[in-house]
């Protein structure tokens, strides 16, 4: 019989990222035969590596590779290794991390298609994912001829009292010009965002529409009003990282670059459930669309409910939205079927029936049309 391969997880258990890695792993475990044997102890972030490592008898190690400590730790095993953090301090094995560019994408165009035409980005740029997001975020405003307006609470300093940090928080806040997208960083520091807002009388979403990253589902929900966030594919991150080192402890070679993981789209809460629009008629036809699309509408419907003729409201869609009526119902229709195919396993005859396609052969010439790719293909690939 094969012995079973022991592995060590040097990963903290204390926020949903983490756990999602975990998870993935778990999975992969569940998979080999004969199983690994996995050593996995209590550990927080950035914490000191377990003093058993040095003379730990292993196969391989996936760990979250925070600090020079635990990479001295690593290192020094010379045991294959696989590396989940951001910090990015041992350049010489695989590295697993979210895509942040996509991340960027993602919050820019759900914040534009909402009519923001402000936009800001809060970051903490003590950590390595933090700059790349705010970099990203930049770039892609950049290439719409637009600029973030950015704040760094790392700024403030560790020593400084946590009011002076919100004071802050709370003056960039009262400068921005409004209406307002911003992108936070992660959820934690959205939240807090939130709580200045609520302090200072800064109205969410109606002034300032605030996204997160990591979509950390209870703490979501928790804030007021609830955030939304960007939804990380952490089980696919965890999962790919376990496939490696499998690779690695069989001893096939293994490319040392990135390997980045998309996230899987935006879970939309209150927190950015509105429309920066000032054409009231765009508005209100927008969101009709966004609220039965799914429905089976067509632009007849919309017309119904928006005082103006089909050609006034397309030549109005065209100037704000660069896209027709016809086409954001479509382009609604469609999110919805891509949330069907990641999220459910249900056939594609009935994603056709919650989406407003009355067939499932149409379903798949707009599918295939919209994303350049079947349904089925889009599922079994996860959304790549």
């Amino acid at each position: 019989m094969r012995s079973r391969p022991k592995v060590a997880l040097l990963i903290e258990m204390s926020n949903a990222y983490a756990r999602g890695l975990l998870r993935g792993i778990v999975q992969f475990v569940r998979e080999q035969q004969p199983p690994w044997s996995v050593q996995l102890v209590e550990q927080g972030r950035g914490d000191a590596p377990p003093e058993w490592l040095s003379s730990w008898k292993g196969d391989g190690i996936i760990a979250r590779i925070e600090n020079h400590r635990i990479a001295k730790a690593v290192t020094m095993t010379g045991l294959p290794a696989v590396d989940v953090s951001a910090a990015r301090t041992v350049p010489n094995i695989p590295w697993v991390e979210t895509d942040d560019r996509e991340i960027a994408r993602l919050a820019f165009e759900h914040f534009y298609e909402r009519g923001f035409r402000n936009y800001a980005y809060c970051g903490d740029s003590q950590f390595n994912w933090s700059t790349w997001r705010r970099d990203h975020f930049s770039a892609v405003l950049a290439n719409a001829e637009l600029k973030p307006f950015i704040h760094d609470v790392s700024h403030t300093g560790k020593t400084d009292p946590g009011d002076r940090r919100q004071q802050r928080l709370a003056k960039w806040l009262k400068d921005l010009p409004k209406p307002a997208g911003i992108l936070v960083c992660y959820d934690i520091l959205a939240r807090e965002l939130l709580d200045v807002c609520r302090a200072t009388g800064v109205a969410v979403p109606e002034e300032v529409a605030v996204m997160g990253v990591d979509d950390d589902e209870l703490l979501c929900n928790l804030s007021s009003p609830p955030l939304t966030s960007v939804q990380l594919d952490t089980h696919q991150t965890g999962y790919h990282a376990a496939s490696l080192l499998a690779d690695l402890m069989s001893g096939q070679t293994v490319s040392e670059e990135t390997h980045l993981v998309k996230p899987l789209g935006i879970a939309t809460r209150q927190s950015t459930d509105i429309l920066a629009i000032e054409d009231s008629d765009v508005a209100a036809a927008v969101r009709y669309i966004r609220e039965n699309a799914c429905d089976g509408i067509n632009v007849s419907d919309v017309l119904k409910h928006v005082p103006c003729t089909r050609r006034v409201l397309e030549q109005r869609f065209g100037k704000i939205l660069g896209r027709s009526p016809h086409h954001e119902i479509i382009r609604v229709k469609i999110d919805r079927v891509k949330q069907l195919l990641l999220e459910t396993d249900l056939p594609i005859s009935v994603v056709a029936d919650r989406s407003g396609f009355l067939h499932v052969e149409y379903l798949s010439v707009v599918f295939k049309r919209e994303t350049g790719q079947t349904p089925a293909r889009f599922r079994n690939n996860q959304g790549e």
